[in-house]
């Protein structure tokens, strides 16, 4: 951005969040600027898997054991209806993303992943989720391989091309009135005890309200204290476009997957056909041979026939993951919050929290916002636990390759 701006509300992040956010208040009347550092989506929004799943990553009991059973209802109910928000704004605003609603399969990669999906059946059940377990058969027969003990399918979920539909976010918050402005990192940011200012390299924006939601690629901002979490790197590939008498049979339905490993992978069709697999592990610097190896492995382990197939595209992604994989809202000052640490589910909580959020900055009350609004947020032995994340992708993925 160039110049000087004042407006009723301020975002700091193009992804998920801060788009949905910035839509959100412009629809109620506020008038908004938003500032990306880079392009929208340039972070781990662009980078998502695409999964847009109902809930968090931990099963429904934990979160209400970790946050105190009213709490963790309101969270869990909120993020259940989650997916329906992402899909009803993808048709409200006309946004093409490949969008596709058939579900997601979580796969039993092991006897024991299968004994965790039956406990998160259970779990769903209780709370009349629509949620199936497939056996070993009818998921072989879904996904087009029988490395799977079985799959817990959730209807409420699906699948989208990720950056497409966060920069369809950003495109409907244009048309609603708000100012986007890309490649204006925010050096600093100051409260005067009646305003917010944002200064950019060539300009300031003014305002009464704030919204952090730089997540897991927050730059440093003078002014802020950084909300600190674990970050965990999920890289993917794409293969070509698939023949059509292989592509036929992976994956038919069109359901997007992630498994039960600890060290996680997943897999997804796009509408060119290409198989698009991903897993914990980052293939930057030392890991790169090691990972990548490892991926073209697991592929045709999974599907014989990609044997020698094309990769057309290699990407890796951060994850901000808390240490209770429970998302964060802080308070870092007057008509200000910063979301954070979605801990590998973005697309749908950030989509319906950044909405919320925005709702309760402009209103001064989080009443209606389903997570505690804590005063600041830091977690110590941070790069501890990055290193303990990739270290032990590393070892897998290695251990995996010599071994499988």
């Amino acid at each position: 951005m160039k110049g000087d701006l004042h407006v009723d509300f301020l975002v700091i992040g193009g992804g998920f969040t801060g788009c949905s956010a910035a839509l959100a208040a412009s629809e109620a009347g506020a008038s908004v600027a938003l500032l990306e550092a880079h392009s929208i989506g340039h972070g781990g929004s662009g980078r998502n898997v695409g999964l847009v799943n109902a809930g968090l990553w931990l099963p429904p009991d934990e979160v209400e054991s970790v946050m105190g059973a009213e709490v963790g209802q309101a969270l869990n109910h909120a993020l259940a209806g989650a997916p329906d928000e992402v899909f009803d704004l993808i048709a409200r605003h006309g946004i093409q993303c490949e969008a596709t609603r058939n579900g997601t399969l979580h796969l039993a990669h092991a006897p024991r992943g299968l004994r965790d999906l039956e406990m998160r059946l259970a779990q769903q059940e209780a709370r009349q989720a629509p949620v199936a377990l497939l056996d070993a058969a009818e998921t072989a027969r879904r996904t087009g391989t029988n490395a799977y003990h079985g799959a817990l399918h959730d209807r409420r979920a699906g699948t989208v091309q990720p950056l497409a539909y966060v920069q369809g976010l950003a495109r409907a918050a244009q048309d609603a009135g708000a100012e986007i402005f890309t490649e204006s990192p925010v050096k600093a940011l100051a409260h005067d005890g009646r305003l917010w200012h944002a200064t950019t390299a060539h300009g300031t924006v003014r305002a009464k309200n704030c919204l952090l939601a730089t997540n897991a690629y927050h730059l440093g901002i003078d002014g802020v204290q950084e909300a600190r979490s674990a970050q965990v790197s999920f890289f993917q590939l794409a293969t070509e476009p698939l023949p059509k008498r292989i592509g036929e049979t992976i994956l038919a339905g069109g359901e997007g997957c992630w498994d039960t490993a600890l060290i996680m992978s997943s897999l997804r069709r796009d509408t060119a056909g290409r198989l698009i697999f991903g897993a914990m592990g980052n293939p930057e610097g030392l890991g790169h041979a090691v990972h990548r190896a490892w991926a073209l492995k697991a592929l045709t382990r999974l599907y014989p026939a990609l044997e020698g197939q094309e990769i057309a595209h290699f990407w890796v992604g951060n994850i901000a993951m808390t240490s209770d994989h429970v998302p964060k809202a802080i308070r870092f000052g007057p008509n200000a919050m910063s979301l954070m640490g979605f801990s590998g589910r973005g697309i749908a909580p950030g989509t319906r929290l950044g909405r919320l959020a925005a709702a309760a900055v402009l209103s001064g009350s989080d009443q209606d916002l389903p997570l505690p609004v804590l005063e600041q947020y830091s977690e110590r032995f941070c790069g501890t636990r990055t290193a303990y994340y990739e270290s032990g992708a590393r070892l897998i993925h290695m251990a995996d390759r010599v071994l499988g």
